[in-house]
């Protein structure tokens, strides 16, 4: 059996971050690594380390074979293609149709917490793909991702501008990670993988409320941030008001819901296992993004 690895999705944060573990963290032999990507050209870095480059697009079903013909393993890193037409698990469908007439040894999946209940909305194509990737009969991990740390970029600079933050959270909690933690936890189980099947729910070690949140950021940069607590519908009023293109607006409501209704709180000891180190704190990571997030 080939011990190759390929990542799709390799021009990506999470993609690039996971090779860059395989050889640096777990040091895997750069020839058992295959970046796989739309443009290859992206890639001429990992190239230049030995890395194998293939092009790899979820709309090719045919080019999706060939790119996995004689791979050991395939990581298949959920694609971004969010249009409320289907696209996304489609895609991921027919990678994994691929992967297996390819005669591919192992498949792993980037998914979420708790797909099979999450209110997130686009959690039935992590489920629908979850579903697939068993019915093939091939030996699989699957990574549930926790909210990476990153995200709250998406919420605090303007919170911090206005002084409050909307949310129809309530109480719910969130146990962020940072990315790079969570492409450390997948390369160390792409490169020790257990005999059989696995599937990993990747946390960081505490889970917070927003208020929780919103008193640590006040205590690092000095400014006040009240948190408004609102109904979903006046969540999306608000977001409607404001700007946000309407097409979006269920989909970062569903977040809050999400958090609410206790989808995305869980914590487990998985990332800090899987990547043999400790996991950057939540504290950590405002003060060291004090200046950012504060504008």
């Amino acid at each position: 059996m080939s011990d190759t690895i390929l990542i799709t999705g390799a021009s990506g944060h999470l993609g690039q971050a996971v090779i860059t573990h395989l050889l640096d963290s777990q040091g895997v032999a750069p020839s058992r690594i295959i970046a796989g990507t739309r443009n290859t050209d992206k890639l001429s870095a990992l190239a230049a380390k030995g890395v194998a480059l293939r092009k790899v697009d979820f709309d090719d079903a045919a080019g999706l074979e060939k790119a996995f013909a004689g791979v050991g393993t395939v990581l298949i890193v959920s694609t971004d293609a969010l249009d409320g037409a289907g696209t996304r698990l489609r895609q991921h469908k027919a990678a994994v149709a691929a992967a297996k007439k390819a005669g591919v040894a192992r498949l792993a999946y980037t998914s979420l917490p708790v797909p099979e209940t999450s209110k997130v909305s686009f959690a039935p194509d992590h489920l629908g793909t979850e579903e697939t990737i068993k019915a093939t009969g091939i030996p699989y991990l699957l990574f549930r991702d926790s909210w990476y740390l990153e995200n709250l970029f998406m919420s605090l600079p303007n919170a911090l501008k206005s002084g409050q933050w909307y949310t129809s959270a309530a109480d719910g909690k969130t146990s962020f990670v940072a990315r790079d933690d969570i492409a450390a936890a997948i390369a160390g189980a792409l490169a020790n993988p257990p005999a059989g099947n696995a599937t990993y729910t990747l946390t960081g070690d505490e889970a917070y409320t927003n208020d929780q949140i919103a008193a640590l950021v006040s205590e690092i940069t000095g400014k006040p941030l009240q948190v408004v607590h609102l109904t979903d519908e006046q969540l999306a009023g608000g977001m409607k008001a404001a700007g946000v293109p309407e097409a979006i607006i269920p989909t970062l409501v569903s977040f809050d819901t999400a958090t609410r209704t206790g989808g995305l709180g869980a914590v487990t000891g998985d990332t800090a296992k899987l990547s043999g180190r400790k996991l950057q704190t939540l504290r950590d990571f405002l003060a060291a993004n004090k200046a950012a997030l504060a504008g």
